[in-house]
């Protein structure tokens, strides 16, 4: 049963969970200032997270929470509870539930917590049923329905990923030196799983017909420790810049590409906010790790999905040798990248 609750002056949004996760709850944030335009608000996340919300133009603050350097022992999670306490929130949206974010509010004495009803939920004032697991819609839905409770009104679900200007300079040189084309596409083949993972072989399909149909320079990034994913693709002559990128700085480098092409992951939301075309690739039919709750929003994103007709989605735990992603061929990739780029 929802309860009365006071008229917010300081509101924490909270999510502590990966890049994609963070960027689709960037709507969060405008509808929040819009409705509590005279409201301090803060947002709370993890450290490699930041350079989604840092450069908000509705944010107050960004406050960062270390799990696993600065803040990993219970301890200093504690006192990283009574710092927040210090800052006097009224209200705490916690749109991703964790065991250590529900004790952290709980423990700062934020009179109004407001998440999903899992993960020590109980420590919550007000609970929502979770049911993502079941994937009926798109995370972002999902992650507006906190503000759907709460009766604040949806007015914009554009997400957004600020551009910084030390970021763009870096990519502005590095580029300078590397390119021999003007128009250029980018491909990620890193993911966080193997059941995100289209094999490196397809990429470098891939890369050979782009080369055969356009004329593109391409650029090659992973994550950092994920590098070995591009091993393959890097000895196709590529510009090489795997690992070598901040999250800021790859922002920044996609809002300059003509293309997009990569596995199911993170900076597939940042191209989208970006309003850069991308194609994602997907595995995975289990409801909650599908396209219909994962793909990349926007009116330029696609995504290439196959249904190989698996009874049940083990997903990283496949014992078919992720056949759903071997299903999607280079050619499908290369032909729909050949519209996108020409238009």
């Amino acid at each position: 049963m929802k309860r009365m609750r006071m008229v917010p002056r300081r509101i924490l949004i909270v999510r502590t969970d990966r890049i994609g996760d963070v960027l689709l709850s960037t709507p969060v944030i405008k509808n929040v200032r819009m409705a509590y335009p005279d409201a301090y608000i803060a947002f709370l996340c993890r450290p490699y997270t930041k350079d989604i919300v840092e450069g908000n133009p509705y944010l107050d603050e960004v406050i960062i929470y270390d799990k696993y350097r600065e803040h990993k022992r219970m301890r200093a999670s504690i006192e990283f509870s009574y710092y927040i306490r210090e800052k006097k929130f009224d209200w705490a949206i916690i749109l991703h539930p964790t065991n250590r974010v529900h004790l952290i509010t709980f423990f700062a004495k934020i009179p109004t917590r407001v998440g999903w009803n899992r993960k020590m939920g109980y420590l919550l004032t007000e609970r929502i049923p979770h049911t993502k697991q079941r994937g009926k819609k798109h995370e972002l839905e999902y992650t507006l329905d906190i503000l759907r409770y709460l009766n604040i009104p949806i007015v914009d679900e554009s997400t957004h990923f600020p551009l910084k200007k030390d970021a763009e300079e870096k990519i502005e040189n590095m580029l300078k030196g590397m390119l021999r084309q003007e128009k250029f596409i980018v491909i990620h083949p890193s993911a966080s799983c193997a059941s995100k993972r289209w094999p490196q072989e397809y990429f470098v399909q891939l890369i050979q017909l782009l080369r055969k149909r356009l004329t593109a320079e391409i650029v090659l990034i992973t994550a950092k420790g994920e590098e070995k994913f591009g091993d393959l693709l890097a000895k196709e002559g590529v510009v090489d810049l795997k690992g070598k990128l901040s999250i800021a700085q790859v922002g920044s480098l996609l809002s300059r590409s003509a293309l997009f092409i990569s596995n199911d992951s993170g900076p597939v939301h940042i191209a989208a906010a970006l309003n850069t075309p991308v194609i994602s690739i997907f595995g995975r039919k289990n409801p909650g790790l599908s396209p219909r709750r994962w793909r990349p929003l926007g009116r330029h994103s696609f995504y290439l999905h196959k249904d190989v007709g698996c009874k049940s989605c083990l997903a990283h735990n496949c014992k078919k040798g992720f056949v759903c992603l071997r299903a999607i061929k280079p050619e499908e990739v290369a032909t729909l990248a050949e519209r996108l780029v020409k238009g």
